[in-house]
């Protein structure tokens, strides 16, 4: 199989007709091999769906990934904290748009196969960190970016109050089957602006917290 052919497709058919259209993101994504992120068969790196890196696990389709990178604005002298490394494959990307990357996993098989991809292509921008993002990660912060890579019902206030003053987050907020994709950015030490960008449905991450149940 033709990875290079098949990255550029994905690129063009996928995230482009999505509305992604930032060079910067469009270029990143055709040069970092999806491929080498996920377990055989490797085809379906570049499936327009979510694929399968074991523990139960997904790594979101490219389009979803190109769409939050481009509403982040992410540039070479912010830090970045990444809740859900996975496998490392949107680790990889941010540590090429950053100046430095704070990634959280729950699981620690997956966090040191994300570790060896990134040592594999010279990444040194990234330290990763075995444990619950729902609290963030207050030792690095405070971050300009935060991105969670699974759904939360909610949104946790303390991942908002470890952005910067004009710190942006991306996440997936709700309950199946509909789920909105926010950007929020905290505009002061008290005030946060929320925009949303597209409706979409995506797995939760894992111990998120609980939604609000109803008592009739």
């Amino acid at each position: 199989m033709d990875f290079n052919l098949a990255r550029s497709n994905m690129v063009q058919k996928q995230v482009r007709a999505w509305e992604v259209l930032d060079a910067r993101i469009l270029n990143l994504l055709t040069l970092i091999p999806r491929e080498q992120f996920v377990s055989a068969p490797k085809a379906l790196a570049f499936s327009d769906t979510f694929v399968p890196i074991g523990f139960d696990q997904v790594t979101l389709p490219a389009k979803i990934v190109g769409r939050a990178l481009q509403a982040l604005q992410i540039t070479n002298t912010e830090s970045v904290l990444e809740i859900g490394t996975g496998t490392g494959y949107l680790t990889a990307l941010l540590c090429h748009l950053a100046k430095k990357v704070t990634s959280l996993e729950i699981i620690p098989e997956l966090s040191f196969e994300a570790k060896q991809h990134l040592k594999t292509l010279k990444l040194h921008n990234a330290t990763l960190e075995v444990g619950n993002g729902m609290e963030g990660w207050p030792n690095h912060g405070p971050y300009d970016v935060i991105i969670l890579t699974g759904s939360v019902p909610l949104l946790p206030k303390i991942l908002r109050e470890q952005l910067s003053i004009q710190g942006r987050l991306f996440a997936v907020v709700g309950q199946p089957p509909t789920m909105s994709a926010l950007l929020i950015t905290r505009m002061t030490k008290e005030l946060w602006q929320e925009k949303a960008l597209f409706e979409t449905d995506i797995p939760p991450l894992l111990h998120g917290p609980k939604p609000k149940s109803f008592h009739f």
